[in-house]
C-alpha cells in the first residue's frame, strides 16, 4: 500500500495512491497519525481495501501533504554512509550519531522550503525515511525490529550548515529551520519494497546530478537503527527516522555550494517516488512531487 495525505495545510485528509491516482480514505480514518499506527490501522486498512475498490478520487489540483501526520519525533542519523563521512572530513562512526529535527519541519512534497534569513549555506540531503508502525522499547533483536516498521518514504533532510557547524556545533539547530523536512510523496508499507537495503538514491540541483547512492552502503541499516534506538528511547508509532545521506551534498563540494532562490532540486529513491522542486517566489525553494 502507498499512503498519501492531501488537502490544505493542518487540515489534511488520509488517502491512498493506487495505479497512479490518489484515493480518498477520510470516510474510514481520521489521519495517518500515531493512533492509526498504534491501533493496528494498517491491518484495518488492508481489510477495507480487500472489500472496497470503489474509493473517491482526489482532484489532481488538490495539494499533496506529507505522507504522515506530524510525528512525535523526527530522529536523524548522521554520517551513516561511509563515502559521505569521507567527503565531510569525518570518521565513520563506531555507533550511530543521533540528532533530532523539530517535528514541525515535516511538510508536504510540494510545499515551500524557506531559506533562513541571511543563509548562504542551506544544503540538500536525500534520505530514506522510516516510519515506526508500533511503539518500540528495548527490542530484543535486530530481526525483531522489522516488525516495528510501518513503512518507508523519501525524506529531504534540508540543512543550514553555518547553524550546524559554525555556531557551537549543534546539529539540531542547523536542521530544524522552518519547513526543513519535505516528506513523501507516499509512504510505502514494508511489503511494497523487495529489499530496502538495495535502493538507488539520487538528487539533482538545477538539472545537475549532485547525489547518487544506494541504501546498500549504509553503515547501520534500517533494522539495526530501529533496534539500536529502542535501547535509548521509546520509539512511538508514527515517529520518523531519517537514516542518513549518500555523498554529493553542497558542503562537500570544492568550493562548497548552497541552495539559492529559484533553484530546482529533484530527489528520488527507487520504489518510493520522487520529490521535485519548482522555481518560486523570493527567499524560498518550493518542493514538489513527481510520482
Amino acid at each position: 500500500m502507498k499512503l498519501i495525505r492531501f488537502g490544505n495545510q493542518e487540515s489534511e485528509k488520509p488517502g491512498l495512491l493506487r495505479d497512479g491516482k490518489r484515493k480518498d480514505l477520510s470516510q474510514y480514518f481520521e489521519d495517518w497519525n500515531r493512533p492509526f499506527f498504534r491501533e493496528d490501522g494498517l491491518k484495518k486498512l488492508e481489510a477495507i481495501l480487500a472489500n472496497n475498490t470503489n474509493l473517491p478520487d482526489v482532484s489532481e489540483h488538490t495539494r499533496w501533504g506529507s505522507c504522515i501526520a506530524r510525528p512525535g519525533k523526527v530522529i536523524c542519523i548522521g554520517l551513516n554512509y561511509s563515502d559521505h563521512a569521507a567527503e565531510s572530513g569525518m570518521a565513520v562512526p563506531a555507533e550511530p550519531i543521533i540528532f533530532q529535527k523539530g517535528a514541525n519541519t515535516v511538510i508536504g512534497p510540494y510545499d515551500n522550503v524557506l531559506i533562513p534569513r541571511g543563509s548562504e549555506k542551506t544544503d540538500w540531503e536525500v534520505e530514506l525515511g522510516i516510519v515506526i508502525g508500533k511503539d518500540a522499547r528495548y527490542l530484543n533483536s535486530i530481526e525483531e525490529a522489522k516488525d516495528y516498521i510501518g513503512g518507508y518514504c523519501v525524506s529531504h533532510d534540508v540543512s543550514e550548515r553555518a547553524f550546524q557547524l559554525e555556531r557551537g556545533g549543534q546539529w539540531t539547530k542547523g536542521k530544524s529551520c522552518d519547513n526543513f523536512n519535505p516528506l513523501g510523496p507516499f509512504l510505502a508499507t514494508a511489503n511494497e519494497i523487495n529489499d530496502v537495503h538495495n535502493l538507488a538514491m539520487s538528487l539533482h540541483v538545477k538539472g545537475k546530478q549532485m547525489q547518487k547512492g544506494n541504501t546498500n552502503t549504509m553503515v547501520f541499516n534500517s533494522y539495526f537503527l530501529v533496534h539500536y534506538l529502542s535501547q535509548v528511547m521509546t520509539l512511538e508509532a508514527g515517529d520518523l527516522i531519517s537514516t542518513g545521506t549518500p555523498p554529493g551534498v553542497g558542503l562537500g563540494m570544492k568550493p562548497p555550494q548552497g541552495l539559492n532562490e529559484g533553484n530546482v532540486v529533484e530527489l528520488a529513491i527507487e520504489g518510493l517516488g520522487s520529490q521535485q522542486t519548482c522555481k518560486m517566489h523570493s527567499s524560498s525553494i518550493r518542493i514538489g512531487t513527481k510520482v
